[in-house]
């Protein structure tokens, strides 16, 4: 972590690590000890400008650069991540919490395997195709505005730099400034594989200040943002005055249908484990579990055993299932959801208010699940994003797909039938852009993004990096 300590104060603009104009200065906090770590610099407008200048002066080389030459550069980025894979491991879980299993099994694993699903489209991707008499070509949009969240750091960088990389764009991107340290070492692996200068470029600060200086500038061609749906619409504010393209990936609060014909205990295990991974720090972790009536309490038993067996502690023991949430304003406000839970009637099967027992330090949380949940309650309206499932019983498969469509996300839902037959006739009815079908997870190949205010466009595979291309009709050619 040297490297990284070296230039926690420091930006990168335009191939090199810069002094910041005279701001302030931010403490990052190891959210399992509530103590400070390191520090970064918040950035100005003045440090913005420096950045999207050198990207924009850059994207106008490397956007004609060739497919070769991208490729090499993403073939010198990959080694650069593998060889330093377990400080980026070791950078996650110190900055957000994540238990050192998952910082290295996945949090780390993303950041690497959208490098390489990158590479894998560009390899083969058509940039030019003859319609008639018309030749349609591809190219990179500009310059990129990426700003992204804390709960996946270098998933969601990757998904955004690799395939803006491999498309020819430029970019400058604003990590969150709660856990920016992986993303100072993404930055150097970038350095190190002779990314050419201006390309890439980090801006340390926070959403209201560097952020929407980044969505409105005029030099910016597009943002692409992950976070909060509240701060998805204020970057879409901001953006709009420059008419650029928007890209948001935001909230959740996805549906799990268990259907009658399924597994019913290794189902519910399945959804715990699947809502409490990462602290239930993920925004298409599936909170809201519904169950048939006649086996609600059957479940409700299920999943508060499951919940009691989860280990919570410290991120750098490898038997801990999950760490701290992120910060005291996350805690706080889990904290205020679960007593609304109580207060509204829910029934709490497990956990509840406050730290675990013998857990008096750190950002805490118990794996807490709520029973006979209507979709009415607050806990089942608003993202919680914490350790907190939600069941709630069902009549009918009709009324189920009701329940889980009546939200104002549409990010992902699940589905858990022992007829492939049922769980597709349910999938074509759920307004979302994901479905998972009996605990099947995710693939980098394959597009990852939602319906309604969980957000626009795409993101991974091959719909994430066309976002990165403008199309031209040029006819009679």
């Amino acid at each position: 972590m040297g490297r990284v300590m070296q230039h926690s104060k420091d930006f990168y603009i335009d191939g090199a690590w810069v002094t910041p104009a005279a701001g302030r200065n931010l403490g990052v906090r190891n959210p399992a000890t509530e103590e400070v770590v390191s520090e970064i610099s918040l950035g100005k407008q003045s440090d913005v400008d420096a950045a999207v200048a050198a990207a924009r002066i850059a994207f106008e080389g490397f956007s004609k650069v060739s497919r070769k030459e991208r490729l090499n550069l993403l073939d010198r980025v990959i080694r650069g991540y593998e060889k330093r894979y377990d400080e980026i491991a070791a950078a996650i879980t110190l900055e957000m919490g994540a238990p050192c299993s998952l910082s290295k099994s996945a949090q780390a694993a993303a950041g690497l395997n959208h490098l390489k699903a990158a590479r894998s489209v560009l390899e083969s991707y058509r940039f030019e195709e003859q319609r008639g008499s018309t030749r349609i070509i591809k190219e990179p949009v500009g310059v990129c505005a990426f700003i992204t969240p804390w709960n996946w750091p270098m998933n969601q960088v990757a998904c955004k730099v690799a395939p803006a990389l491999a498309s020819g764009c430029a970019m400058v991107l604003k990590p969150s400034e709660i856990a920016p340290l992986s993303s100072i070492v993404f930055a150097d692996i970038l350095h190190e594989a002779g990314a050419p200068k201006g390309v890439f470029n980090l801006v340390n600060g926070e959403g209201q200040t560097v952020g929407q200086v980044l969505a409105s500038h005029a030099d910016v061609d597009m943002v692409s943002f992950t976070g909060s749906t509240r701060g998805g619409v204020a970057v879409a504010r901001a953006a709009a005055y420059t008419v650029k393209r928007v890209t948001q990936e935001l909230g959740g609060k996805s549906p799990n249908i268990i259907l009658d014909d399924a597994d019913l205990k290794k189902a519910v295990c399945e959804g715990v484990m699947a809502c409490m991974l990462n602290s239930g720090q993920s925004c298409n972790a599936p909170t809201r579990m519904l169950v048939p009536a006649h086996l609600h309490e059957q479940a409700v038993e299920i999943a508060a055993a499951a919940a009691t067996k989860i280990r919570v502690g410290d991120p750098d023991d490898s038997e801990t299932t999950i760490g701290p949430v992120v910060s005291e304003a996350q805690w706080n406000k889990i904290q205020r959801l679960i007593e609304a839970g109580v207060e509204e009637g829910a029934i709490l099967a497990a956990g509840g208010p406050g730290r675990p027992v013998g857990l008096a330090k750190g950002y805490y949380v118990k794996p807490t699940v709520f029973a006979n949940v209507n979709n009415d309650m607050t806990i089942a309206r608003e993202e919680i994003f914490g350790p907190v499932l939600c069941i709630l019983p069902y009549e009918t498969e009709t009324d189920a797909v009701a329940v889980a469509n009546d939200t104002i996300y549409g990010l992902a839902s699940y589905i858990n039938s022992g007829s492939a037959e049922r769980a597709a006739k349910i999938a074509g009815l759920l307004r979302t852009g994901m479905v998972h079908v009996n605990g099947a997870g995710l693939s980098y190949d394959a597009p990852f993004g939602g319906y309604k205010r969980s957000g626009n466009g795409r993101e991974w595979g091959l719909e994430g990096f066309e976002e990165f291309l403008e199309t031209k009709a040029v006819m009679g050619l």
